[in-house]
């Protein structure tokens, strides 16, 4: 399995709602609960009006699109990066998986993934 490197810092945000996020921007994630709005963006994209912020995560994306009935892709990588003390943000997609870790933590995790049978790039 193939795990992209992606190239943005990001940040994880809580915002009020939709207004707060810039939907012309070329790469984030909102979701939705019955509590709360997230945002998962360019830490560049943070809107002014963000509630709440943490900044310094850089993400993997699992390359290709995932049949939505395969089991266990994601517990399998979260499992290697938990042996090794390095905590995630997962956010998923209709197509794929994208593994956030701290920015700090990056290239620990991706010898480790590799390590463990992973292709990163």
């Amino acid at each position: 399995m193939i795990l992209e490197k992606l190239p943005h810092e990001l940040s994880i945000c809580k915002v009020n709602g939709p207004e707060d996020v810039d939907l012309s921007a070329e790469f984030y994630f909102v979701g939705k609960t019955d509590e709360e709005y997230s945002l998962v963006c360019p830490t560049k994209d943070v809107p002014a009006a963000a509630l709440c912020r943490e900044d310094g995560w850089r993400s993997f994306r699992i390359q290709g699109v995932l049949d939505l009935s395969l089991i266990g892709i994601l517990s399998r990588i979260l499992t290697v990066l938990a042996e090794e003390h390095i905590g995630i943000f997962a956010v998923s997609t209709f197509n794929t998986d994208y593994i956030l870790v701290r920015a700090e933590c990056f290239e620990r995790a991706a010898e480790v993934l590799e390590a463990a049978g992973y292709r990163v790039r």
